[in-house]
């Protein structure tokens, strides 16, 4: 937890500086930052209450009424009682208060355009995804929803390198794995049967977060094999693991399989639940070292 405190602190101090939002005026501008928030706020047109100022922006009675004082003392905004209970005090922008913030506003836009021009594409979409997490994190915000698609140039890449890195953490793995998972891509990429093997990327927000493979089994018959399931701890509890076991299968019966098989280890209680669940039985295990690992080795299996 104190390693993660200090990554968020960091972030603070770094973009805050970027921006100059520590500088005595925002944008070369004579208001602050919460200046600056109060005329956006504003700026939609119309009245505004104060209490539903303070509630938006989490200010002080005190210090809310002081920045409106020296926005109306510059002829930005105006207050007035509304008519229809004097408590309630309403704030206006002015036509001055309006040809302020709209300076503010396109130089605001002009300096994110220019942090953003100078990333390659790839780069600034990341970066506008992880800030848009970030958002939606800290807002509470719902999950993003996720989207199934067909493997394109890239794929098969990203497939190995993630498992590498994800079984590496979780289980302490050697680089032995990440091999068998090149040569299960690459065999795919190589010599799959499009009409009997297909693959999915899931994704959020344009961004990978889990994939599976159906292929043909090495077994006599039609049997197919459900391999590379992963689900990215980012995306969990969304449905996502049962959405792409579900794709599998679906497929696996469109193309005439009469049986799916998966090989896994024991140990791996989502994935196991995500099998016993789509109607998967155990067919065998044995006790094996692989991958710098003592594992329990299991074949499942379905009848279609």
């Amino acid at each position: 937890m104190n390693n993660e405190i200090e990554v968020v602190r960091t972030f603070n101090r770094d973009y805050t500086r970027l921006l100059g939002v520590l500088d005595e005026g925002l944008l070369d501008s004579p208001y602050s930052l919460t200046e600056a928030r109060l005329l956006f706020e504003l700026s939609g047109g119309g009245d505004l209450a104060t209490l539903g100022l303070r509630e938006s922006l989490g200010l002080d009675p005190g210090y809310l009424s002081r920045l409106l004082a020296r926005l109306e003392a510059d002829g930005l905004v105006v207050r007035s009682r509304s008519g229809a209970d004097l408590r309630r005090q309403l704030v206006r922008l002015t036509p001055r208060g309006r040809e302020v913030f709209a300076g503010l506003d396109t130089r605001s836009a002009a300096q994110v355009e220019g942090l953003l021009e100078g990333l390659p594409a790839d780069r600034r979409h990341r970066l506008v995804r992880a800030m848009d997490a970030v958002r939606r994190i800290l807002a509470g915000a719902p999950a993003a929803p996720f989207d199934l698609r067909p493997l394109r140039p890239g794929d098969l890449g990203w497939v190995v390198w993630r498992h590498g890195v994800f079984y590496a953490e979780e289980r302490g793995w050697d680089a032995t794995y990440e091999a068998l998972v090149a040569r299960v891509a690459a065999g795919y990429g190589e010599h799959h049967d499009p009409a009997r093997e297909n693959a999915w990327i899931a994704e959020i927000d344009g961004e990978p977060v889990g994939s599976v493979f159906c292929v043909r089994a090495d077994r006599p018959g039609d049997v197919a094999q459900l391999r590379l399931l992963l689900v990215e701890p980012q995306a969990r509890g969304l449905g996502l693991g049962q959405r792409l076991v579900d794709e599998c299968l679906a497929f696996a019966r469109a193309a005439g399989y009469r049986e799916m098989v998966l090989w896994t280890v024991a140990g791996l209680a989502a994935s196991r639940h995500l099998y016993v669940k789509a109607g998967f039985e155990l067919e065998s295990e044995q006790a094996e070292e692989r991958f710098g690992d003592a594992i329990t080795a299991q074949w499942w299996r379905l009848r279609l």
